[in-house]
């Protein structure tokens, strides 16, 4: 209903499409009466018209008496026939304007679903992304959005219109017989029970179902992107075995679900039609005791069989809207996560780095995790120098890095840039002076020009061209196909290693941001590059607050300050001398680099 409302006048003429539809639908009705009167010549005469305005069946026969006196049987019969043929024409033209103004609601409503879905992801924080499994996320952009257009949104036109014609033929039905109607209620009363008591653990059954597709996606997910190791440990049988497992478990559970689900219609129509063969004895029993007039009793039937579709209508939409609510619900469950990340009233905006960043006694955890993976850290970060990180893998360098731009927010401690307490900065603004190169390459199926301009607008060619150039990536970009605008597939497979390194640093360098963090930035790079990459970083480091973490000795000796880090803690800090004269931590990391 939160998406539905954006789209209030689409909504507003459907339901006056239908209204009016149902409005010729129950005019149809009455027209039966006349017609048969006429084909079995059981005219009655009326001279005088009925006062009162609610005598609908006293004024036509009133009307249809004065055509049988002015015209012979088969013109009065032609008459009936052309009123019928005209009261359909509008019934079902108002009946297609309601199509025409939903049908673009219900897409529209899909694609606002996907983005409001897409929208909360790029707004959850990155502790989020740590423990859930991509292929459960992608499942619900794609397989849990489609279960919801086919489910809910199919049934939507259905749900508005049924109720209009049910609504007018029932009050029609109680106008020709109150006794008759209630006869039917109760018959109607058993049906909606049976119904019901099929479809109660519709709604669990396929919330299991989707999940099962979630771990479906993941699995193929991560076979996809694991193909190498899969092939080269020939696991092939072992993949295909645990997928085969959740497969068959999935393929049940739908058929299952399916079995419900299509046991609604037909089960509808046969109690549908079971109460029509009981209605059809107990009204010909009124008749023959004269209690009712056969052309009523034949409008009585037809207005209850126009009752019949949009009732297996409802029973569909039911059984659907059980079964997509499921689907409503896993979505659902993403738009209610809290983002503790977020911006506090008044958020001030950081500009030029002056005094640099403060850690005192921080400390931090992964969310849902006991263990500290950085314990009471303090150091101190200058503005316009060179920090190093070193320490084994484990030790904590990345964890510390990303709590600068707030992906995750400390456990304990405080962290300070210019003497401000980092949660005081809006994050745009925070994220916006950072600029990162990271050790894995990040790269998007598109082309180079857009991967390096990524997330900045309003940039010169001039600027473009010269962060190329200073990434020395301006070289293969010329020889590549069509240069700037090459598609370097997904994550930039086309790409060697160290292209995707120096495309990421072109990204960096174009930021200009005044705080730069490298984390592993030339790992990829062979020796040649690393030293052309490493000139123009030691270029575009000079007066910006750097943060490096590096295992090469020709990233770290240039530093201004060394922090060396184990399970967790600085354990050393000082100059590239002075720790190597310590003969300790950094010392013996030093020789295995030397070593190595």
């Amino acid at each position: 209903m939160q998406y539905v409302s954006a789209y209030r006048y689409q909504v507003w003429m459907t339901i006056l499409s239908h209204s009016l539809s149902a409005v010729f639908t129950v005019v149809s009705l009455p027209l039966i009466i006349p017609f048969f009167q006429i084909l079995f010549d059981v005219q009655e005469t009326v001279v005088e018209q009925p006062t009162s305005a609610m005598d609908i069946d006293g004024h036509l026969k009133y009307y249809f008496a004065n055509i049988l006196n002015t015209y012979d049987k088969q013109d009065a019969l032609l008459i009936v026939c052309l009123a019928i043929i005209v009261v359909f024409f509008f019934k079902n033209l108002f009946r297609y304007l309601a199509s025409y103004f939903i049908t673009p609601v219900r897409n529209s409503l899909v694609a606002d679903i996907r983005k409001g879905l897409f929208k909360k992801y790029l707004s959850l924080p990155m502790s989020f992304f740590t423990d859930e499994k991509k292929g459960n996320l992608i499942a619900r952009m794609s397989n849990d959005v489609t279960e919801i257009e086919h489910s809910i949104l199919n049934v939507l036109e259905g749900a508005i219109k049924a109720p209009f014609i049910m609504i007018g033929c029932l009050a029609f039905m109680i106008y020709v017989s109150p006794h008759l109607t209630l006869f039917v209620f109760g018959l109607l009363f058993v049906v909606v029970f049976v119904i019901g008591s099929i479809s109660r653990t519709l709604r669990k059954h396929s919330g299991e179902a989707q999940e099962s597709v979630s771990r479906i996606i993941s699995h193929l997910e991560e076979s996809i992107g694991g193909m190498k190791v899969i092939k080269a440990f020939q696991g092939e049988s072992f993949q295909l075995d645990r997928f085969n497992k959740e497969n068959i478990y999935y393929r049940d559970k739908l058929t299952s679900i399916l079995r419900r689900r299509d046991l609604s219609s037909p089960m509808s129509e046969f109690l549908g039609v079971s109460v029509v063969a009981v209605l059809l004895y107990y009204g010909s029993r009124l008749v023959f005791s004269d209690a009712l007039n056969p052309g009523t009793f034949f409008a009585f039937i037809f207005a209850f069989y126009s009752i019949i579709e949009p009732s297996k209508l409802i029973a569909n939409a039911y059984y659907n809207v059980q079964k997509g609510m499921a689907s409503v619900d896993r979505i659902q469950q993403i738009q209610d996560i809290n983002n503790d990340i977020s911006d506090i009233q008044g958020s001030a905006k950081l500009g030029e780095l002056k005094n640099g960043i403060d850690f005192k006694k921080v400390s931090f955890r992964y969310p849902g995790s006991e263990t500290d993976v950085l314990s009471d850290i303090t150091l101190k970060i200058p503005a316009n120098k060179v920090t190093a990180l070193v320490g084994l893998s484990g030790a904590g360098k990345t964890s510390l890095v990303d709590l600068i731009p707030r992906f995750y927010d400390i456990t304990d401690g405080t962290i300070l840039l210019d003497n401000r307490m980092i949660q005081e900065y809006s994050i745009e603004s925070l994220r916006k002076s950072i600029g990162l190169v990271t050790q894995e390459p990040i790269l998007f199926n598109d082309t180079i020009k857009n991967n390096v301009i990524f997330g900045m607008s309003d940039v010169s060619g001039q600027d473009l061209e010269n962060a190329l150039q200073a990434a020395h990536a301006a070289s293969f970009i010329k020889e590549s196909e069509h240069g700037l605008e090459t598609i370097i597939g997904d994550r930039g497979v086309k790409l060697s290693g160290g292209q995707r390194q120096r495309i990421t640093l072109a990204r960096a360098i174009l930021q200009n941001a005044p705080i730069l963090i490298l984390d592993e930035a030339t790992s990829a790079l062979d020796a040649e590059s690393e030293k052309l990459v490493q000139a123009a970083l030691d270029k575009f480091m000079q007066n910006r607050t750097t943060i490096a973490i590096a295992h090469r000795l020709s990233t770290i000796k240039k530093a201004d300050h060394i922090y060396v880090l184990r399970d967790g803690q600085v354990v050393e800090q000082g100059t590239h001398d002075s720790l190597i004269e310590e003969n300790g931590e950094y010392y013996r990391f030093v020789q295995l680099q030397e070593l190595q």
